[in-house]
């Protein structure tokens, strides 16, 4: 059975620099996963990402991406690109240890062969809780692309019976009446 990673990168303390914890809440909330699927919230990650990749087959990650266009563009990028350094030297703040990750496993002959990068064009990552607008408005999309991903990869989602609302936590002081 093909062993994936559906990886979240991203600092829920910087804007919209959050969207990849966004979108595995709102994946864990709606969805059941199968076993042989791995959900690894990144956060900002560093060198150590390239012993946790390794041996998965394939890696499904969204982040917010450094990009031209307007915020809220969904864009995605797949493994000959990051691997082979078809894009900009940064696509997105972690985007050099997740290219060094991949690049270094690729090196080695360890590389998960099948690798895709979803994410969109942020509209500010400073430093604070929430969503823009428009990202907000990609969140639908980009769950719905990475769903097509895990299926295309062998491994449906299942929709929850009793979805659940998503535990953002880093919200929680921004919910009236709600306390962490």
């Amino acid at each position: 059975m093909t062993r994936i990673c559906l990886m979240g990168v991203g600092n829920v303390l910087m804007g919209d620099d959050a969207l990849g914890p966004y979108v595995l809440k709102q994946i864990e909330a709606g969805w059941e996963l199968p076993r042989n699927v791995t959900v690894f919230d990144a956060g900002t990650p560093g060198l150590d990402l390239t012993l946790f990749l390794d041996g998965f087959d394939a890696l499904v990650a969204v982040d917010a991406l450094k990009a031209k266009g307007e915020p809220g563009t969904i864009k995605s990028y797949g493994r000959i690109g990051l691997v082979s350094g078809a894009l900009p030297i940064v696509t997105s703040p972690h985007e050099p240890s997740l290219r060094e990750a991949l690049m270094r496993l690729d090196m080695i002959g360890r590389c998960p062969k099948d690798v895709v990068l979803i994410g969109a064009i942020p509209q500010g990552s400073e430093t604070g809780t929430g969503l823009s607008e428009p990202v907000q408005r990609a969140i639908p999309e980009i769950v719905a692309q990475v769903l097509r991903e895990l299926e295309r990869l062998g491994s449906p989602a299942v929709p929850r019976h009793a979805p659940f609302t998503p535990d953002v936590w880093w919200e929680a002081a921004n919910v009236p009446g709600r306390t962490r």
